[in-house]
């Protein structure tokens, strides 16, 4: 069994941020989505099913998807459609739109408030908005309440395959084997439905270590170059500077969260570029006052020691010495040109580093 360490806790936080994807740009209240990060830190490793429990009543997930706007009088599909096709089962996997129909008159009777100068508040289930009467999902007929449709979806003979490959593809970017699959869903089941055994044999798998490499998100980008210097959260720069990469939490773009297929493409790429000139600014060094020498082997071991030496593929190696010969190459002549190019080549080196494929997958 896994430890329960910090930087797994915060990086459940963000699997949960993305599978169960809310934006204050539809909540409009910071706190409501903060309280939703704690949910997210408090629940990631514990029950899923107490997990989807806590999310469907939570207060931004209410506002995000219309579930305190869905009563009996008037269902509201869009929390229903959701919790089956992104949250629990996959899509058109499973149930059909009469289950969409029924989830939504299961799931009604939340309501809220609004207090001018605070917004929305007093979160509560009315039971005179609910929808006491009989409903069919999953081809059962029962009084289903908010609390059934959870147990339902969570229950469903499809969900285990679908929990299993997408929590796996947060961690491992070529699906499991059908061996591996299978072993998976069996823990999880078994397991009553808990987070921390899945993950823990998905962090012991060989195909985490030796599989295809996975293209970091922003985010885990900027964590782990601050992380490797021992930088820490010290500038609110790191938001804007994640959004021009393609991230910017607490805002992804829609409730199917954010596509990481295309972290890499060429529009977010100068984000990434700047991210690493923002981690690397209080460490450069004045071509005017330091020191460096004019040896291009050396200025590449001291670029690697400042980053603690990741391990760059040969490739790699080779290009940036090449670039730090053809750097040093017009280092001649002028005084100035001998004393500060060293200097501006460590530099830059560093900052090739830092973006180089290497650093960039996990």
């Amino acid at each position: 069994m896994i430890r329960t360490s910090q930087p797994l806790v915060e990086r459940m936080a963000l699997v949960w941020h993305d599978w169960f994807a809310t934006s204050n740009n539809g909540v409009g209240s910071q706190r409501l989505m903060l309280n939703q990060n704690q949910l997210f830190r408090a629940r990631g490793l514990g029950s899923f099913h107490d997990l989807l429990v806590d999310v469907t009543k939570d207060p931004a997930m209410l506002l995000w998807l219309n579930g305190s706007d869905n009563s009996k009088y008037a269902p509201n599909e869009n929390y229903a459609r959701e919790m089956m096709e992104l949250f629990t089962l996959g899509a058109g996997r499973g149930y059909g739109e009469g289950d969409v129909r029924q989830q939504a008159r299961a799931l009604t009777g939340f309501r809220n408030d609004w207090k001018r100068g605070v917004g929305d508040v007093n979160f509560r289930f009315d039971p005179k908005y609910h929808d006491t009467g009989v409903k069919t999902i999953f081809k059962r007929r029962g009084a289903f309440t908010w609390k059934d449709s959870c147990r339902l979806c969570v229950t469903h003979p499809d969900h285990a395959s679908f929990f299993v490959r997408k929590l796996w593809s947060y961690f491992v970017p070529a699906p499991p084997d059908h061996a591996t699959q299978a072993a998976l869903e069996r823990l999880y089941v078994r397991g009553g439905h808990e987070v921390r055994p899945v993950v823990a044999a998905i962090l012991r798998h060989p195909a985490l270590h030796a599989g295809p490499q996975m293209v970091k998100s922003p985010v885990l980008y900027t964590a782990g170059l601050l992380r490797r210097i021992g930088r820490g959260i010290d500038t609110t720069a790191w938001v804007w500077l994640d959004a021009m990469a393609g991230q910017r939490l607490f805002e992804p773009p829609n409730v199917a969260g954010w596509d990481d297929t295309r972290w890499l493409d060429t529009a977010p790429w100068r984000g990434r570029w700047w991210i690493a000139q923002y981690v690397l600014r209080p460490f450069a060094l004045d071509p005017g006052k330091a020191t460096q020498p004019r040896d291009p082997r050396q200025l590449l071991e001291h670029a690697l020691a400042f980053w603690h030496h990741p391990a760059l593929g040969a490739a790699t190696q080779d290009a940036l010495l090449a670039f730090a010969r053809n750097a040093l190459a017009d280092a001649h002549g002028e005084a100035w040109k001998q004393r500060q190019y060293p200097v501006m080549t460590l530099n830059a080196l560093r900052h090739l580093v830092a973006v180089s494929p290497e650093l960039q997958a996990a």
